[in-house]
């Protein structure tokens, strides 16, 4: 299901959209992907997956191809940002063991700006592109961020699937290394754009192929991709270990770690180019992904169709509904509590400053995955148990 703009506002490539009418989109998030739709380096479409809302530059939740150049700002300033979700052999869970595990952790786990008292070991760390200043520059701070949680809209959950299974669940991405390797090439591109005399916005500067900031950033972001697997992956081995603690004999399934703000050189349409998904989520033909609601809302684990119009992408979750100062203007904080409470989902939301993450925030997740039906296939329907926000 998707609505087709092709003739409005002299776009130069087309827009898709996976939404029902224009109207379920904000109209600061149209202009943007109008905007991308001329962008000279856009390849024959822009993508907005069903929970786009507004960004820095291209909207959340979209999905664009380059030929021969990147957009480091349509990859976005948290790379690797990403999902990571693991299936557990019990059927049933206690409230008091949901609390004492998720007490460790809170204990073993840093979320916000807090870190590690040791540096944590990584033998990514090892083959480390030193070369690039902006790498050499953050590797002595790096080690004690990894296998962190960061803040933001990042969580952990533990919830309960369909399936009849207790799962938990990941958000986070490349922590403080991702941000500054982001900054760094935003920068390069825009220089490189105001030079060349290019009639970019300035928000979607771009580094072309043949400039030597070109390789690089591939470069750094692949590391930064590396570093936001392996940061999740240091947050599975520590849950599994508080889970083994309350529950002594737990048995897990291998877990599924994927991104969803990256760009990746990928053959579309008969070319090969690069593919920016910026809050969206692979979903070739059989690709298994994770796609969030909100912390009082369902998840899901699906299967990607392979549907070539999104350049074989979905949705990376349900989308803001509110910015985070609107939520906390709009939302009523008892009310919020009171959707969790009555579910008996173990939370966080204390005060009007929580709002910005509070269910109310988000879109429905049911809509978001009703207008996606042609890209992905839902395997796994999941609820929150409980939730530790960043």
């Amino acid at each position: 299901m998707f609505t087709y703009f092709n003739e409005a506002k002299n776009m130069t490539v087309p827009l898709t959209a996976w939404v029902m009418d224009i109207h379920d989109m904000e109209y600061k998030c149209f202009e943007q992907a109008l905007l991308l739709t001329k962008h000279p380096k856009i390849y024959h479409h822009v993508a907005l997956m069903p929970d786009c809302h507004v960004g820095v530059g291209m909207p959340i939740g979209g999905v664009i191809a380059t030929h021969e150049s990147i957009i480091p700002s349509a990859v976005g300033v948290d790379i690797g940002c990403g999902m990571a979700a693991v299936k557990t052999d019990l059927t049933d869970i206690s409230t008091d063991s949901l609390k004492q595990i998720m007490g460790i952790i809170r204990e073993t786990i840093p979320v916000g700006f807090n870190q590690h008292e040791s540096a944590q070991s990584w033998k990514g760390f090892d083959n480390a592109p030193t070369h690039l200043s902006i790498i050499k520059e953050n590797l002595k701070k790096a080690p004690y961020q990894l296998g962190t949680l960061g803040g933001g809209n990042h969580f952990i959950e533990i919830q309960k699937g369909d399936d009849g299974h207790i799962w938990f669940m990941i958000h986070s991405g490349s922590r403080n290394i991702g941000l500054k390797i982001a900054n760094e090439y935003i920068s390069i591109a825009k220089n490189i754009c105001m030079k060349t005399c290019d009639h970019t916005p300035t928000d979607l500067a771009y580094i072309p192929k043949e400039h030597s900031a070109f390789e690089d950033y591939i470069t750094a972001m692949n590391f930064a991709l590396d570093f936001a697997l392996e940061n999740r992956q240091q947050m599975i081995v520590r849950i599994k270990k508080a889970f083994m603690t309350v529950l002594d004999v737990v048995h897990f399934e291998k877990e599924i770690n994927i991104h969803h703000n990256y760009a990746n050189l990928e053959h579309h349409f008969g070319k090969d180019v690069w593919v920016h998904r910026k809050g969206a989520t692979l979903a070739k033909n059989g690709t298994i992904g994770i796609i969030p609601g909100s912390q009082g809302t369902g998840s899901y684990i699906v299967e990607g169709l392979g549907n070539p119009d999104s350049f074989s992408s979905c949705s990376h979750g349900a989308g803001r509904k509110y910015s985070r100062t609107a939520a906390k203007t709009n939302l009523d904080l008892e009310e919020q509590k009171k959707l969790m409470n009555d579910q008996n989902i173990i939370h966080g939301i204390r005060n009007v400053s929580d709002l910005d993450e509070a269910p109310g925030a988000y879109k429905d997740i049911d809509i978001v995955m009703g207008n996606q039906t042609d890209l992905v296939k839902p395997i796994v329907h999941l609820k929150p148990l409980a939730v530790i926000k960043g």
